[in-house]
């Protein structure tokens, strides 16, 4: 659970990939940020906070509704100190590099405080402590200490202080440690067994086993780092000395431990029971996220239609200039990884020009100019694959090279493209589920939401598989129709 990411290689990538937009992007896009930058006094103020996504218990959705330790200690100093806070759910290393870059004013996401992270933030009161323990399966019973360990894997969580004291301790005992990115993924693995044991911080455990995740632990804990909020070094000190104040009025009233015992003392499990009732229970939030993921692919297809009509005859154009323009667009955007650009767009390019971009925009932006190149090529191949005796033959009748290609020459190609751009427009409704990377709220990102809390990671996926299954399914069936339709 811990983001004790310590100088973890997922949390770097997510920084590089922040600096690399500096150098790689130089267009504005966005709005003049709105965010408070440490003013004299937090009252009346609003403050943007980013926090992980499943990171229970201490961040995640419950009923639609994001809660957990860190929510509720958070909205609680907020009410406390007469300040507002706008909660963005990115994902630990997205929540980082929208601090580094200025769109959120703070962190809270069981961020573990180290000398390293000192050096690049500021850092409240410890406001937790944690610790580290092993668990297996609940019906492994060989796996009882760290000497049964030997020759085997285990998992732990990138970045986390779970990670670290497994590598600390793997050639003492000689297991080795496969790292994946969320609580939930890990307990799979090892009831799946892939791997034999997970190191996990306490808090996340214990709560994962109250939710019926399948694990028990099998160590003593072992103590681990503080948990702290964290603005920018030098930033935001109004707000970070405000959470400080807070914080110890909460200790001083007993609200604080009774918000952890709300989560820790007694988490009991009260989840869905079966199938049908965590298909009823999940369907709104699905529900959502599916309107999410088709309505940013429809945008972004649109988009990336008429980027492709654009560039694709430009492609095939007798100007050596507009065919270079054409070329380089389509190289850089067919052969980047899609991945990176939405963390350019969004972490990237405020750093670089001082503008917010919203997590729409920079997903718009991301599928519509990636799309937009493939369907450029898709364009210069249908018209290519024409005939050129048809062009001359029009020519020759008398038509103009305008006139023969909007006749002749487009209407021959459209019939050839259509079953390539059906293709792509269900790439791209796929492509949409990376945009999670960034917090955007597509059907994928919901079911994680969802599998967070309940730890039913199988039976989420499943219900997931199926909507985008039948959704891809239907949007299929409606292309193909389109296509008969209009080009009988």
């Amino acid at each position: 659970m811990e983001k004790k990411r310590t100088a973890a290689p997922a949390g770097r990538l997510a920084r590089w990939i922040a600096a690399a937009a500096i150098g790689l992007m130089a267009l504005v896009v966005g709005a003049p940020s709105a965010l408070a930058q440490g003013s004299e006094s937090v009252e009346g103020q609003t403050y943007v906070i980013g926090t992980d996504t499943t990171f229970a218990p201490f961040e995640f959705r419950q009923n639609g509704e994001l809660t957990g330790i860190d929510m509720d200690l958070l909205r609680a100093i907020a009410e406390d100190q007469g300040f507002e806070v706008e909660i963005r759910s990115l994902g630990f290393n997205a929540a980082l590099a929208a601090l580094s870059s200025n769109q959120v004013d703070g962190v809270i996401a069981g961020m573990s405080i180290t000398d390293e992270r000192k050096e690049i933030y500021d850092f409240s009161e410890p406001y937790f402590e944690s610790g580290v323990q092993m668990a297996v399966a609940a019906n492994n019973d060989e796996i009882t200490s760290y000497e049964d360990l030997k020759g085997k894997t285990v998992v732990a969580k990138t970045g986390a202080e779970g990670e670290t004291y497994a590598k600390s301790i793997a050639k003492e005992y000689g297991f080795q440690v496969k790292s994946l990115d969320q609580s939930a993924t890990m307990y799979e693995s090892v009831k799946a067994g892939s791997a034999v044991a997970v190191f996990d911080d306490y808090p996340v455990l214990a709560y994962g086993i109250a939710q019926g995740n399948g694990l028990k632990t099998v160590t003593d804990k072992v103590p681990g780092g503080s948990y702290g909020f964290a603005v920018n070094k030098g930033e935001n000190t109004a707000l970070l000395a405000a959470f400080n104040d807070g914080l110890a009025e909460l200790k001083a009233s007993g609200e604080y431990q009774q918000i952890l015992d709300s989560y820790l003392a007694d988490p009991t499990a009260a989840q869905p029971s079966n199938f049908f009732d965590l298909l009823v229970k999940s369907m709104p939030a699905l529900m959502t996220g599916l309107w999410h993921t088709l309505l940013v692919t429809a945008i972004s297809f649109a988009i990336a239609m008429a980027l492709g009509l654009i560039f694709g005859f430009m492609k095939i154009s007798g100007n050596i200039v507009l065919r270079g323009i054409a070329t380089t667009f389509v190289n850089i955007f067919r052969g980047t990884p899609l991945l990176l650009w939405a963390f350019m767009f969004y972490f990237g390019l405020p750093q670089l020009t001082g503008w917010e971009i919203s997590v729409w925009t920079a997903g718009v932006l991301t599928l519509s100019l990636n799309a937009g190149a493939y369907v450029a090529e898709i364009v210069r191949g249908g018209i290519q694959s024409v005939d050129p005796g048809q062009l001359e033959a029009s020519r020759s009748l008398g038509l103009g090279y305008g006139k023969s290609m909007q006749k002749v020459v487009i209407p021959q190609a459209f019939k050839m493209m259509t079953p390539s751009l059906i293709n792509q427009l269900i790439i791209s409704l796929k492509d949409s589920s990376l945009l999670l990377a960034i917090g955007f709220t597509e059907l994928l990102y919901q079911g994680q939401q969802i599998y967070a809390a309940n730890f039913r990671v199988t039976e989420t996926l499943l219900i997931v598989g199926i909507i985008y299954f039948i959704a891809i399914m239907a949007l299929t069936k409606l292309a193909n129709y389109a296509d008969r339709r209009f080009n009988k």
